[in-house]
């Protein structure tokens, strides 16, 4: 069965969250490609999510521009999977495709519609407790 690690990433407050989905909401994304969107209840989120990337189980990241979802060793002189050195340099490197397969271990998304809404951290959950107990001793 296929399991996928979904980083979802909010635009607009700039934070991001990571779930694990499997079975049956993992076998959803199967054959999708970057770009398309998705609805986002499968990672318990109202709202639609973007597909803007991803990796696969060995490191090698996705590249929208590259077909079907094998390996491919291309020569790149800008984008995701290379980084230049020098103005005008040309490498091959591997890259995977576009679309989503049983070898892809991480998706990554942005929030189209919706809000992402984050747990409270630990800190804050702590400070709000505080003054209801010295309410209760000063009683």
């Amino acid at each position: 069965m296929a399991e996928f690690k979904i980083v979802v990433s909010d635009p607009k407050t700039g934070k991001s969250i990571t779930k694990e989905i499997k079975d049956k909401s993992a076998q959803t994304l199967m054959g999708m490609k970057i770009g398309q969107e998705i609805d986002a209840t499968i990672v318990d989120i109202d709202g639609t999510l973007k597909i803007s990337g991803g990796s696969d189980k060995v490191g090698f990241p996705m590249r929208s521009d590259v077909h079907g979802s094998a390996r491919n060793n291309i020569l790149l002189t800008s984008g995701v999977g290379f980084r230049s050195k020098v103005k005008g340099m040309q490498k091959r490197k591997i890259v995977r495709g576009s679309m989503i397969s049983d070898e892809t271990y991480q998706i990554n998304t942005i929030l189209v519609k919706g809000n992402l809404v984050l747990d409270k951290p630990a800190e804050e959950a702590k400070a709000e407790e505080k003054p209801a107990e010295e309410a209760k001793t000063k009683e």
